[in-house]
This record gives C-alpha cells, structure tokens and sequence, in this order.
C-alpha cells in the first residue's frame, strides 16, 4: 500500500522530496543526499557505519566490531572485553580481513537487464541470460571505473540498479570501550527499551599507507537530538519481506521460521556449553554466541509479528487492494480511458497470473527448500573452515569461465573481496570449529534421517561427532597459506588434494549445485519474473510512493525522535548515565549489568543528566546497525545500535506506535570519552575541541 506516516527505506537516487516537504517542512536538497551518500560507509562483516571525520575516522556499533576486534585479540588480551583506544596514528591496529565500501554512484539498468530476457525462455534459460547479463554490466563497469561494481534487484524484479563502491581494505581499529557498557543488559534488554549502552566503536580508513581522505563525513553535534527532532538514518539495511505475497508469507511462517530457530537455538546451546568449559572457550565462542543469540531473538519476533492476524490481514488487504487497481486499469483501457501504455491493458491478468505463480511456487518450496539450505547454504557445515573449502573447490571450476558465466559469488567484480576473506590471517580455532562441525552434522541428520544419501556421504561411516574430530584434525586449511596455494594451483591442485575438508566439499559438490540449480530456475525465477509483473502493477498505482524491499544497500530513513506508551508508562525518548548507575544498583551489579571498573570509579566525574540512548519513529532493521543519525543540517546525533521489540514486525509492516529504533546520544559519546576514557585526541577530531 501507499507508504503512510514515516515508513519507507528510500533509495537516494529516488528520496522521497516531496514527503519530507508536506510531512516535515524539510526541502531535501541534492548536496545533502550526495553527502549522506559519500559519508555512509558499508562493513563486509555485515553492518553500517559513518565518516566523522576528513581523515577517514568513522563510527560504527561495537557489536558490529566484534568480528574484528575478537579476531585482534589472543589469549591474555581480550579487546572485545576489555576495549582499545589507540592515542596515537602509530598505535592504531589494522584489522585483519575488514573492508569497507563507500557507494559512489547508482546507475538504472532495468532496460538493458530486462533486455536480455525473452518470453519464450524457459525459467532455466531466462535465469541463465539475467545472470549473464548482470555479470557483463558489472565487469564492464569494473574494468571501466576501477570501482566495485553490483547489480541490485530491487522490487523483487522490478528494477535493476548498478551500485559502484569505492574500496578500502586497510582499516584499523581506534576506539572501543568495554563489553559490559557496549551492550549493558545483554541479551535481558536486547530488542528492550529503555537503554543504556555504548555501543560504538571507532575505526579509520587508510589508503596507500595513510589515513584516507574523506571529505564527505558528518560533523559531529555536541548537542544532540531533543523530542521531537527529525532525524535520518543512513544505512545499509540487511532484508524486508513488505513487498511478498501472502502465500510467500504463509510459508515463512509455517515452514521456513519454525526450522530457523530450530536450528539457531540449537547452536545456541552448543556454543553455551562450549563457552562455559573455561573462560578461554567463551572468548573463543563470543561473536558466534551473540550472533547466534541475536538471530534466534530477532526471528523470534517476527514469527510472532506472522502469527498475528491483524498483520496477515493488512497483507491481504494490501494484495486484494493491488489487484482491485489492476482490475480498474483494465476496464479504463477497453474504455479508452487509460493511457495508451498497453502495460493498462494487460496489468489485471498480469497481477492474477503472477499470484497464482507464486502460489504454485509455495507447493514445490517446503520440498526443496530445507536440503537446499542444508547443504548449498550450508546449515550443515558451521564453519569457515567448510566455506573455505567449498570456495577452493569450485574457484578450481569457476575461475576458468567468463566472468558472466560463473555463479554470481566468482564474478569479476567481486572476486578480489573473496580472496581478501579467504586468505585472512585471523585465528580459527580449532576446538570451537570441531564443536561447531559436531552440532551441524548432528542437525543435518536430525531433518534428513540417516538414512539419506547426502548424510551418509558426509558422516562416512561415522558419528558427527567423529566425523568433525576426523575433518578438523585432518585440515590444513587453518594455514592462509595452504589456502592460497590451493586457488593458485586451480583445478589440478584441487584434484590432487587429500585434506579432508577439500575432499567433503567435492563430494557433495554435485549435489548441491543440483540443489542450487533447482532453487534458482524452479522457485527464485519464476517468483522474480512473477513479481516483476506485480511491480509494474504497483508502479502505476502507487509511483514510487513504495519503498523497495532492503537489500543490504545504502537507504534513507527518517522520523521523529518520540517516546512511547507501554503498559501504561509513558517512556521518555531518551535515557540518561544516571539511570545506567540506577539499574546496575538495582539489580546488584550483577552480569549482564555490571558496570566496568572504570565506570564505577568515575561516576562523579559524570555529568548523571547526560542522555544516553534515544528512540526515534525511523524505519530501521538488521543491517542498520552502526547507522548515523543525522539532523536536518546533515549533523550526526547519534548512532543506532537497535530496534525494540515492537519494531520486530518491520520486516513485514511499518508502525510507529510503539516501535522504535534506538541510537546512542551523540553527546553521551563525547561526555564518555572526556571525562572517563579519556581520549582528547579522538575528541578534538571530532569537534576540533
């Protein structure tokens, strides 16, 4: 339906100008869209982040560092637990295998992908031509551009967009604080509000061996939002399904949900149990559990958001609503009415047809869809040291073909981040992996049987637990260097291999693009070619008063900073440090609230009115963490972290009555790192104070 209220995860080269005019007396202008875009950073281990700064300085989530400020530490010296700061450039640490992607341009390629698609095509051949297609625009645009290039699919086949990033690969760390103050409350308050977290982290870009120039970044406010402020968010949101069917929605619920958290909870329990043999093993485990645990909470949400029917009913209304329109555009034509536009005339059966493809579509998914995610997602295989193999194993196959040919994961334009993760120096450890391996296979035979041909195949004779000592104990691949000779050596040097991980991944090699093949040409083409037709009913109904489903790409969000009703209490739109030292109290300091040792000891120091964290009504979801928060001048005031329970649903539907995004205050930030940290250097870059 029309987006209403503040809903909407908006593309920049399509902001939504006039809503902000009518809605917030806020005239958009194209230099501020094209700072937001050149200030917003992407984080390849999945998250956002902003320039703050014109010597490549930006911010992001401490929990979206985790990943590479775990992969820092070693036993003894824990930066995830006990946080950084680097005073100086010389002491700021580079980061194993981060990269960042700054988006420089969008250009519309929907005609020239559409183009290569033609009506007799099988799904097979029409799936084959959009892949080929895609893989020519984007290293054309590599080879032309020097940039990463992608090819997005937006409404859900809709539109075609090429994104083109610029690339950074030396990042380094400069500042995190403590775990306890980064995600005060844990998992208790996680997806809650009110908080109290400090959850950032700062980094900076380096390019040729010095701090990169950035001078498109966000200054940064000392003040701060107050009630009732429009706010921005710019980020990378990870997935939404607003624009599915209702059948697609229906088998989320009953099918795709319930085996996700099946299988999340069940790592969950594995790494627990891993975490509590000595404090070394919850090191180890500490980014994989609150991984795990952030995901079974958030898929959580939203099956309860599906098993509400108030919400399945919008969904239909919305869908009947579509069809409605398409069928007045049909009697408007045969009328003479319309315009001449023969997509009028035919937009009534092309609405019915797709939705019934669509529906077909749900009859074969429950059958395919588990081994597919089993096997060529790889459920069965929790590992990096499995996905290495994998990769090694089908680069030896890939490589050799045009870059338009290959599967999308070895093209061109995106083989150079590949190689950047798989020769990463970062630590593997081999304990942690084996139970990882144990609790997967253990998985896979609990939904396939061990009868199953592919179980059989990949226990070999053994129980999981002894097939993933036997896997682990016989690799090399926690070597970088085995792994490189090994896509060096190509085909012939996989061929010739006898590591255990290269010789699974080869055997259930055939199966699994058997499965990926199935996937892509008997359930993704149909649904994309089937959803194409409804976005061109949408189009003409509604323009480009929709928002596209997030794809992990840069969007802009907005709404007011707004506190909400639950129970009966009324919650303020922010928080303060008083009421951190407060809840601490109140529940003895006890784990997950236990303030660190530096914040107790400078308590007095703090300003206690300080706010702390805030909510606003923007439409954010997994993948804005780290996002800025901008003002109307284009000023950072805060950073989000989260988003509240309510907010769960919104990979579905848009609220605001009680769901909120919540951000850490952009003044608790420079209030922290004055008079606790303290860090004058990373302050004056901030403010020039």
């Amino acid at each position: 339906m029309p987006a209403v209220s503040d809903e909407g995860m908006w593309l920049l080269n399509d902001p939504p100008k006039q809503h902000l005019k009518d809605s917030h007396q806020f005239d958009l202008t194209d230099a501020w869209v094209k700072n937001a875009m050149l200030g917003s950073v992407r984080l390849n281990s999945g998250g956002s982040g902003g320039f703050v700064s014109a010597e490549g300085l930006f911010v992001t989530n401490h929990h979206v560092a985790a990943d590479s400020l775990q992969k820092l530490s070693k036993a003894g010296q824990d930066f995830l637990h006990d946080g950084f700061y680097a005073d100086t450039r010389e002491k700021e640490l580079k980061c194993p295998d981060q990269e960042i992607n700054v988006l420089q341009e969008i250009v519309d390629v929907t005609g020239e992908v559409n183009a290569a698609v033609k009506p007799n095509m099988t799904g097979a051949e029409a799936f084959a031509a959009r892949r080929a297609v895609m893989g020519k625009i984007e290293k054309d645009s590599l080879d032309k551009t020097g940039l990463r290039s992608d090819v997005v699919t937006l409404y859900n086949g809709g539109l075609y967009h090429l994104y083109r990033y610029k690339k950074y690969t030396d990042v380094r760390l400069v500042f995190a604080p403590e775990r306890q103050i980064a995600s005060f409350g844990g998992d208790v308050d996680n997806f809650e509000y009110p908080r109290m977290n400090l959850d950032i982290a700062f980094f900076r870009a380096y390019e040729n061996g010095a701090p990169a120039k950035t001078p498109n970044f966000f200054k940064w406010s000392e003040t701060g939002p107050a009630g009732g402020d429009l706010v921005f968010v710019t980020g990378h949101p990870g997935t939404t399904q607003r624009l599915e069917t209702l059948a697609r929605l229906k088998h989320r619920r009953d099918h795709t949900l319930p085996y996700t958290l099946y299988r999340l909870r069940t790592l969950e329990a594995a790494l627990k149990q891993y975490s509590e043999q000595s404090g070394e093993n919850a090191r180890q485990a500490a980014t994989d559990l609150h991984s795990v645990a952030n995901a079974r909470k958030a898929f959580s949400g939203q099956l309860q958001g599906l098993l509400d029917p108030k919400i399945m009913e919008q969904k239909q209304k919305s869908e009947r609503g579509l069809v409605e329109s398409a069928a007045v555009y049909k009697q408007r034509a045969f009328r003479g009415e319309g315009p001449g536009d023969p997509k009028w005339r035919g937009a009534f059966d092309d609405a019915l047809d797709a939705l019934a493809k669509i529906e077909a579509g749900q009859v074969k998914l429950p059958g395919v869809e588990k081994e597919h995610g089993l096997v060529e997602t790889g459920h069965a295989f929790f590992s990096p040291l499995f996905g290495t193999a994998r990769h090694c194993v089908r680069m030896g196959d890939e490589l050799p073909k045009k870059s338009a040919d290959r599967l999308r994961e070895y093209r061109d334009s995106n083989l150079e981040s590949l190689k950047y993760q798989l020769f990463s120096p970062a630590p593997i450890y081999p304990e942690l992996e084996r139970a990882k391996l144990t609790v997967s296979l253990t998985f896979m035979a609990e939904n396939l049987g061990g009868e199953h041909a592919l179980v059989k195949i990949v226990l070999a004779g053994k129980n999981p637990a002894a097939r993933a000592e036997e896997l682990i104990a016989g690799t090399k691949l926690l070597d970088p260097a085995e792994r490189k000779k090994l896509v060096d050596g190509g085909k012939e040097a996989i061929d010739a291999s006898k590591d255990p991980l290269i010789v699974l991944a080869k055997s259930v090699d055939a199966e699994s693009r058997k499965l990926r093949t199935q996937y892509e040409n008997e359930i993704e083409e149909p649904e994309r070619q089937a959803y194409a037709a409804l976005s061109g009913v949408r189009f003409l109904t509604y323009g480009n008063s929709v928002a596209p489903d997030a794809t992990f790409t840069l969007r802009l969000a907005f709404g007011t900073v707004r506190g909400y009703e639950v129970g009966g209490e009324k919650l303020n739109f922010h928080t303060t440090f008083g009421e951190a030292f407060e809840k601490a109290a109140k529940l003895d300091g006890k784990e997950p609230f236990d303030l660190p040792k530096r914040w107790l000891e400078g308590k007095d120091k703090l300003d206690l009115k300080t706010p702390f964290n805030f909510v606003s009504t923007a439409d954010t979801i997994g993948g804005n963490s780290g996002s800025p928060v901008l003002n109307r001048a284009g000023e950072l005031v805060g950073i989000n972290f989260d988003r509240n329970r309510h907010g769960l649903v919104r990979n579905f539907v848009y609220t605001d009555v009680q769901a909120r995004h919540i951000a850490v205050h952009s003044k608790a930030v420079l209030e922290a790192l004055r008079k606790l940290y303290p860090a004058a250097p990373l302050v004056k870059e901030l403010t020039g104070k």
